[in-house]
């Protein structure tokens, strides 16, 4: 994410990459080469030599010339970093997830709070027009009520390095890729009343599947589905279909876009503009930064409740689907 983020940042206009930290040599002096990601392409080699390089967090924390940073760590340094970095006062965007439970997520909001930064949580899929057009069209009125809901997203289980096998580093499947459902799950229609949830973990062989069930009073029934399938070649995809009383919206990136197919037989394409939704949501954070607001269409508040969310998934699929009462 790192590699990707630094791609997408190089495209905006008045942003400086003033300084990176990592501890691997090769990618400190700007070899990426060896990086893939699902959907922000492969890593290439960048030139840093115009840019200071650390080795550690507090040193580049340290640096009183920056005024932001960009976490990209491992998924359980996330809380961490961000809190030492928004006490060190910089403003702060960190990967998702925000972090691996809730009381973590809170303790990064009173610190914004409390030094008076801006934190925000690089929930990507927001800004994906897929997405995006799905949250517009409910919120038109023309979709109306809806009924159903079913939010997909899998892959090969990532080999980014052994942190990724132990999930209570990296929060598995559900917290690499299903936060994304889940917040976009919670954006949309709120909180649910409760999560029920079944699957298998097994995180030496790169499994980690889950099927939740997002109880809500207004809606039929909202599930999120998907995880990681394996070592190995199994192709990234993510897809939802929602059903509802003026057609159904459906989207997959395997090669269906997002589309209206209203109740009354027609067929419409949502909106999908040219856009890298890394770099839309890099320049978000920023316009942020520069209006002196903490972001509102991407609050940390809300990052907070998806990885609360996810932990109750997680909790019921421990329980073999005991529904758990979403008392957030």
């Amino acid at each position: 994410m790192g590699s990707t983020h630094l791609k997408a940042l190089a495209r905006i206009p008045g942003a400086e990459l003033a300084a990176v930290m990592d501890m691997n040599e090769a990618r400190l002096s700007g070899d990426l080469s060896s990086i893939q990601g699902n959907i922000g392409g492969p890593g290439e080699r960048l030139d840093f030599s115009a840019v200071k390089k650390y080795r550690t967090v507090a040193k580049i924390l340290g640096d009183p010339g920056l005024e932001a940073v960009d976490i990209c760590l491992p998924t359980n340094l996330h809380a961490p970093a961000a809190i030492e970095a928004l006490r060190a006062g910089k403003h702060v965007l960190v990967e998702k997830p925000m972090a691996l439970d809730g009381h973590s997520a809170d303790c990064m909001i009173a610190e914004a709070q409390k030094h008076g930064r801006v934190l925000m949580t690089a929930q990507v899929v927001r800004f994906i027009p897929s997405y995006r057009g799905l949250a517009e069209l409910m919120r038109s009125g023309r979709l109306g009520a809806v009924r159903s809901a079913i939010f997909r997203r899998r892959c090969a289980a990532p080999t980014w390095g052994p942190w990724e096998f132990d999930s209570s580093q990296s929060g598995g499947g559900v917290f690499d890729l299903l936060i994304h459902d889940v917040d976009i799950c919670q954006f949309l229609f709120g909180v649910p009343e409760a999560i029920s949830a079944l699957g298998y973990e097994d995180m030496l062989r790169g499994i980690d599947s889950i099927v939740a069930h997002f109880q809500y009073p207004h809606i039929g029934s909202v599930l999120i589905t998907g995880g990681w399938h394996h070592i190995g070649a199994y192709p990234f995809s993510m897809e939802y279909t929602l059903v509802a009383d003026g057609g159904t919206v459906e989207y997959s990136s395997a090669g269906r876009p997002a589309t209206f197919y209203t109740a009354d037989g027609k067929t419409e394409l949502l909106p999908s503009p040219e856009q890298d939704c890394y770099q839309s949501e890099i320049e978000y954070f920023l316009e942020c930064l520069s209006a002196g607001r903490q972001p509102e269409y991407c609050p940390p508040e809300e990052s907070a409740r998806a990885v609360k969310l996810a932990r109750m998934m997680l909790e019921s699929r421990d329980r073999k689907g005991e529904k758990i009462a979403c008392n957030l």
